[in-house]
């Protein structure tokens, strides 16, 4: 397929109009125009409907927009492969979900970039959706989810597990029972759980699609919410957060997912330094300790299970 053609489609659904398109891509209208309607020619279907006020994607249109993405973005990568310079050997590609990469991705990466300077790194962060069609494209080697969808061909790993706490700006904060709660949105099974264990709660104040969000907002405003415990451990020893006894504590695992048989040995060699990384984590982490929970206050309860967003 010729990808000229692609690139103009694309440009269209992006300006909506025939005209903006072709003022963008520097060409006539007629030029786009003629690329648009070998395109459908080619597909055998109406890609557009032209209206007053633009053109709207047909619903065959709408199928063919993220393989016309998924096309340009392979293009792209082949043209840096290609021009990869001598001193590197190797690309890998991942992708995380993006409070991952705050919490496991960025300081492996760091470290992994130092012990091979030889290998080269393109990191992306994204929504499950959009992570996992990459990786069904071969377009990232592995990724570095809560819940990713099993699919044949590639393999699920459990990484890690980390636990979200009730954190709060002041210690007798009573958590959704209060006005300056916030809810974040840590996926439909967090949801499910917070429902079940605060049957009374409605609907929130403030609601937030990322935890660093919710978290900046509590420390810079005052407010409580459910955070990884490892994200709030520096401002819980600062004395900024306080975790408030009582609470439950929801379980939620985060996984790697990787083709079954890739032949990246960069990849793998990556893969093991993550697993490695992880292990060494963990371990320090053990030898933290945690203050105890008041005797009169008992846990409300513990739930394991998978988000899918924050």
């Amino acid at each position: 397929m010729d990808m000229g053609l692609v690139r103009t489609f694309l440009e269209v659904v992006e300006t909506g109009s025939f005209i903006r398109a072709a003022e963008s891509l520097h060409v006539t209208q007629s030029t786009v125009s003629a690329r648009v309607k070998e395109l459908e020619l080619e597909l055998k279907q109406s890609l557009f409907v032209r209206r007053k006020s633009g053109v709207v994607l047909t619903p065959a249109g709408k199928r063919f927009q993220p393989h016309a993405q998924t096309m340009m973005h392979v293009l792209r990568q082949a043209r840096q492969d290609v021009a990869l310079p001598a001193e590197l050997r190797a690309i890998i590609n991942i992708g995380a979900q993006y409070s991952l990469w705050q919490r496991i991705a960025l300081a492996w990466m760091a470290d992994y970039r130092v012990a091979h300077p030889e290998v080269a790194v393109r990191a992306e962060a994204g929504t499950p959706e959009s992570l996992m069609n990459h990786l069904a494209d071969g377009l990232l080697d592995f990724v570095i989810m809560y819940s990713p969808e099993a699919r044949p061909g590639f393999q699920i790993e459990k990484l890690m597990e980390e636990m979200l706490v009730m954190a709060a700006t002041r210690p007798d904060h009573r958590g959704p029972a209060d006005p300056d709660y916030v809810f974040v949105d840590w996926g439909r099974d967090f949801a499910a759980w917070h429902s079940d264990q605060f049957p009374d709660f409605g609907s929130p104040g403030l609601h937030v699609s990322l935890g660093a969000l919710g978290l900046s907002y509590i420390l810079a405003r005052g407010g409580a919410g459910f955070f990884p415990r490892r994200l709030v451990a520096a401002d819980v020893a600062a004395g900024r957060l306080h975790l408030i006894g009582g609470m439950p504590e929801f379980l939620r695992p985060a996984h790697i997912i990787y083709p079954t048989e890739s032949g990246n040995e960069a990849a793998a060699q990556a893969l093991e330094s993550l697993r490695d990384a992880v292990r060494l984590d963990r371990a320090a982490m053990m030898q933290v300790n945690t203050p105890p929970e008041p005797a009169h206050a008992p846990r409300r309860g513990r739930v394991r299970s998978v988000g899918s967003a924050g």
